[in-house]
């Protein structure tokens, strides 16, 4: 093969992936992106701090490949909110509970986890593994 046939070919080669990339890149991800207000990585959650009106559902997705948990911290939403953690689990001491006996509540890569905010005021959380390493939320509920 002579040097004007393989870079001719490569060249093809590396238009169609990056072809592949871009379509990627403007497709899928931006679709995925539309899917969850807040994002889980390695020990953070993105935006730390999200915004919404009353009735409104925040949704997180677990970006990376550590498991994760939502879970409020019990003194730190409005007195009339429902609590809520990932797993369902009704306080936070029984979150911690889950948590270090099966890793309950968690929330692996890829998944999501939703709540439905009614009432108004900040609504602090945090991920039960990675809570030493600072990752923290907070949720603002307008009227």
């Amino acid at each position: 093969m002579d040097r004007r046939t393989f870079l001719a070919g490569a060249a093809g080669v590396g238009s169609l992936s990056l072809a592949g990339c871009s379509a990627l890149r403007g497709g899928s991800a931006s679709a995925d992106e539309a899917d969850y207000d807040i994002g889980m990585g390695s020990a953070f959650f993105r935006p730390a701090e999200f915004e919404v009106k009353a009735g409104e559902t925040v949704v997180w997705r677990n970006t990376g490949n550590r498991r994760h948990t939502v879970t409020a911290y019990e003194n730190q939403i409005p007195d009339e909110a429902d609590y809520f953690a990932s797993g369902g689990f009704d306080s936070e001491q029984a979150a911690r509970d889950g948590w270090v006996s099966d890793f309950g509540g968690r929330i692996n890569a890829g998944a999501t986890y939703e709540v439905t905010f009614d009432v108004p005021g900040k609504y602090h959380y945090f991920c039960i593994p990675h809570e030493p390493t600072g990752m923290v939320g907070k949720i603002v509920v307008t009227e």
